[in-house]
């Protein structure tokens, strides 16, 4: 059973060989990599929706490189934990589908996790490289799932939907949200801002409870181009001139506080 509805209709949607198919039949089919895309184009408010390509390799570049790992690591428990035992994993928001292949090492048969994203590039990467998940491009907004059928939501620095989440989850089922700390990259941002304000901890969405946090914090010392490549993956990159560029991208050795909030909501039944 497919955990997807069709995007057109919102009748659920059932595997039939390369495509998924609904029963008035409108079909979406499997692309080489492994991901369907359940984006149609009258959705779409541009062409290629999303982060852009720079930004996907970037981002694929730097967490390849495991500087965020032990982040990772600990949202992966944390998914562990508050799994049910029925029902999907959803990563909204999955980028290239780093954080989805960590949660999805927590199981038996890692097809339980779905990554969910809008941007095409990010998707294709994540599906070819991590062929264990299931991959979808979607708008996060209206999410072509059916309702209930997630044990635990993730969002990893991605806009938290809270009606949608809980549409989504199962009574009691869990939100696991991954936010920057207080200080998180710090160093970068005083390169561009003359003040730089640090983070406070998320609010709990309308229809959650919070059940727990963690604050983790770590130094990382990144050599010049694995700086260039975090700032050009952040929403600040556009302010960074290229000298500033050429600047952290020549540089020996680039300190930087990486902080981050994992907080875990219950949905209220």
């Amino acid at each position: 059973m497919s955990a997807y509805c069709c995007p057109l209709c919102q009748q659920p949607l059932q595997r039939q060989n390369q495509a998924l198919v609904c029963a008035k039949g409108h079909q979406f089919d499997y692309a080489k990599e492994g991901y369907v895309n359940l984006l149609p184009v009258q959705f779409k408010k541009s062409k290629q929706p999303g982060d852009n390509q720079d930004m996907v390799q970037a981002r694929r570049r730097f967490l390849n490189a495991g500087h965020y790992q032990f982040m990772r690591d600990a949202l992966a428990r944390e998914v562990s934990a508050c799994y049910s035992g029925t029902g999907y994993v959803v990563d909204m928001g999955c980028g290239e589908g780093y954080y989805s292949a960590a949660m999805a090492a927590q199981f038996q048969d890692p097809e339980l996790v779905h990554g969910i994203d809008i941007a095409k590039p990010a998707v294709r990467y994540g599906a070819k490289r991590y062929p264990g998940c299931q991959f979808a491009v979607a708008s996060t907004k209206q999410m072509p799932m059916a309702s209930g059928c997630a044990s635990v939501v993730s969002s990893v620095f991605a806009p938290i939907f809270a009606d949608e989440s809980a549409r989504l989850l199962q009574d009691n089922g869990h939100l696991i949200v991954v936010s920057p700390g207080p200080r998180h990259l710090a160093q970068l941002k005083a390169l561009i801002y003359q003040q730089v304000r640090e983070h406070t901890a998320p609010d709990t969405p309308p229809g959650f409870n919070r059940q727990r946090q963690q604050l983790l914090q770590q130094q990382i010392s990144l050599a010049g181009e694995d700086a260039k490549d975090l700032a050009l993956m952040t929403p600040f990159a556009w302010k960074f001139s290229e000298i500033q560029m050429a600047d952290l991208a020549s540089a020996d050795e680039v300190t930087i506080d990486a902080e981050f909030f994992i907080t875990v909501y219950q949905k209220i039944s």
